[in-house]
């Protein structure tokens, strides 16, 4: 049995002189992250906090974000991570929702305060309740099957789920991501994506486990990472593709040293295959991998490495394998298996899989079958097992790594009192990989423009929600027999000549 326990306690052990992270210019070995995830534990445990009680945190990276993502869990409570890019109506959802007792913040709560029992600003009131606590002892009472995060995806309306991952999920994920790309040694990471994203919290247990050095970037800046690069002769890291896009775009003007860099994982959108070789043109010492997941898969499902060596194949439109311990299956609806080839649903299974969503017993039956976690990709298999995939059987945008339902901004797009349809779904976009897109068909005799609409769903949801475009027609929007609005038909336009759609 494993749990956050395990690698805080390997790392104690094993590289306690080591430096754990660098957040700016504060830097912690091992032995004091362990004794301020203890304290935390400690602080936490005096303000009346119990297991299970789930404790949220709003900020951007840094070294009290790594503490809480670690600490909380270890001593039997529930983080959740809170998108920084929500809107307070979203985040107020997810705290209430939750049931969240004590909120971490690095920002003015504003209404947030009201949703739960007591706000801790970081960094000051948080150190001063480090400094004041006695180390407690982490993993009391915790099991596999303990929950230890919640993780909110989508926002106000029915598409908003609190993902339950539990420390079999979290831990099984990791050793799936340690057995498919090995460490070294001397390998530095630097966490340069937001932790309350897959992207930025997958590799932090297995970065402690090894007992590495893992580097904070609180905000995502081109420069300032390959700056850190060079400084701190980072080895790997992981981000979405407008990340590799625009840190390639830096190097090839201002070239830095980045001879240290070993693997640069990207995942969570579309990537063009110019990108990547932009990419490994302005960093050719990194091996180049692709990964593919989803937050209910705590994330991980295939990876593809060595893409710099696929350019010239068809393969480097794949997302590649499945990972080490994880199953994928293409299934029709009818949950039968499809031949190789042929296009059905991406299923996966694993003992990463989520244990559902939080209270919404439905949604959870929905997509977790007796076949595994129905993850509402479309896709096919080649003989070999690698996975290609082509479109969405949920009507979801991947923007920038950050998922957005399409149904979540219609509803606000239909709450405006001139719009009588109106369609959203994702648009190719060389920075973002998809940018949301909306068709509206104006009430009769209205007029509508875009900047309106922009600005009145900008009032309701996160500005990366915000539809980046409207197209306006009379005519009523394609449906098919049953009365479905055909978005294929909408979205295919926009992607004629593109050599993939989703990732």
């Amino acid at each position: 049995m494993h749990t956050f326990l395990d690698p805080l306690k390997r790392a104690r052990t094993t590289a306690s002189d080591r430096i754990a992270f660098v957040d700016g210019s504060t830097r912690h070995t091992y032995a004091e992250f362990w004794s301020r995830c203890c304290r935390l534990a400690g602080a936490l445990r005096v303000a009346g906090m119990q297991p299970g009680d789930r404790i949220a945190i709003l900020a951007a990276n840094g070294g009290p974000y790594l503490e809480t993502y670690v600490a909380v869990p270890a001593a039997g409570m529930v983080v959740v991570p809170l998108n920084t890019r929500h809107a307070e109506p979203e985040l107020q959802y997810a705290l209430e929702d939750s049931g969240t007792r004590i909120l971490l913040c690095d920002r003015e709560p504003g209404k947030l305060a009201d949703a739960v029992e007591r706000v801790v600003r970081v960094p000051d009131e948080y150190e001063e309740l480090l400094a004041a606590a006695d180390e407690a002892e982490l993993g009391v009472g915790v099991e596999e099957e303990t929950l230890a995060g919640l993780f909110y995806t989508g926002g106000t309306t029915g598409a908003s789920k609190g993902v339950m991952l539990t420390h079999r999920n979290l831990i099984a994920n990791t050793f799936h991501w340690m057995a498919s790309l090995p460490y070294a040694d001397d390998d530095v990471y630097m966490i340069m994506a937001p932790m309350f994203h897959a992207a930025g919290s997958n590799p932090v247990l297995a970065n402690i486990w090894n007992g590495i050095t893992q580097v904070l970037v609180p905000v995502f800046d081109p420069g300032a990472a390959l700056d850190i690069i060079e400084r701190e002769k980072v080895t790997g890291t992981l981000g979405v593709p407008t990340m590799l896009a625009a840190m390639a775009e830096e190097q090839l003007v201002k070239p830095r040293d980045t001879s240290s860099l070993r693997a640069f994982t990207h995942g969570g959108s579309p990537i063009a295959t110019e990108l990547l070789r932009r990419a490994r043109s302005a960093m050719p010492s990194a091996e180049l991998v692709e990964v593919y997941g989803a937050t209910e898969t705590s994330p991980l499902a295939t990876l593809l490495r060595h893409e710099e060596g696929l350019f010239e194949s068809d393969r480097a439109r794949s997302c590649g394998q499945s990972v080490l311990g994880v199953e994928i299956k293409i299934l029709s609806e009818d949950e039968k298996p499809l031949p190789t080839g042929e296009v059905g649903e991406v299923v996966i299974s694993g003992p990463n899989v989520m244990r559902g969503y939080w209270n919404k017993p439905e949604q959870s039956a929905s997509v977790l079958r007796e076949s595994g976690y129905w993850s509402g990709d479309l896709g096919y298999m080649d003989d070999e097992g690698y996975v290609f995939l082509v479109d969405r059987s949920k009507d979801m945008i991947v923007s920038g790594g950050e998922n957005v339902y399409s149904t979540e901004v219609e509803e606000v797009l239909y709450r405006h009192e001139r719009v009588l349809e109106a369609a959203v779904f994702g648009v190719p976009d060389e920075k973002w990989g998809e940018a949301v897109w909306a068709v509206v068909v104006p009430r009769d005799g209205a007029e509508l423009c875009t900047e309106e609409l922009i600005e009145f769903c900008r009032q309701h949801i996160g500005g990366y929600k915000v539809p980046k475009g409207v197209s306006f027609q009379s005519e009523p929007l394609p449906k098919s027999g049953p009365g479905k609005v055909l978005k294929r038909e909408l979205r295919a336009p926009f992607w004629e000549g593109r050599d993939r759609s989703v990732n």
